[in-house]
């Protein structure tokens, strides 16, 4: 089954089961995923003029959806921060909860052991010597690591293992 069929129907049962905040969630992923949607076609449309060809090719992949809901965590992850700072602890514990819901429909996280082996790697791949490499090593990570580990980590990592 598909990611988008299996979000479609936890849909309705969170409807039928009147889950509100797992429907909020839900929804946000399904109008995110049409919003992204929106703009593949949009680039697509350029290229291909043949509308039945479209509209398959604008259909995003289960990776696409991954990334999709990657961003839609941290957007929660990035305001958990926010309200934290701002003391809104009513809002941090509404913003966990919705980011619990997204991390079901996303690939298990790598450890911090998993991504330094990666990193290590990586770096002696490239001959990375310091930190103005990190962007190089950066690139070749995330393309590995994509979805399955948060890039803020990754980062940090790259640059502790740089210095």
């Amino acid at each position: 089954m598909k990611l988008q069929e299996k979000i479609n129907g936890e849909i309705k049962q969170a409807m039928i089961a009147k889950q509100e905040l797992l429907l909020l969630v839900l929804r946000g992923i399904n109008a995110s995923i049409k919003n992204k949607e929106i703009e593949k076609r949009t680039k697509l449309f350029k290229q291909e003029k043949d509308l039945t060809k479209l509209d398959e090719l604008c259909k995003l992949s289960d990776e696409e959806i991954i990334n999709v809901i990657s961003g839609e965590a941290k957007k929660r992850k990035d305001s958990i921060e926010e309200f934290t700072k701002g003391n809104r602890q009513d809002l941090v514990e509404k913003e966990q909860k919705e980011l619990e819901i997204l991390k079901q429909y996303l690939p298990e996280q790598m450890s911090e052991d998993a991504i330094k082996e990666i990193v290590q790697k990586a770096i002696s791949e490239i001959g990375a010597t310091g930190l103005k490499d990190t962007g190089k090593v950066m690139a070749k990570i995330m393309s590995q690591v994509k979805g399955r580990a948060d890039g803020t980590i990754v980062s940090k990592i790259v640059g502790e293992l740089l210095k």
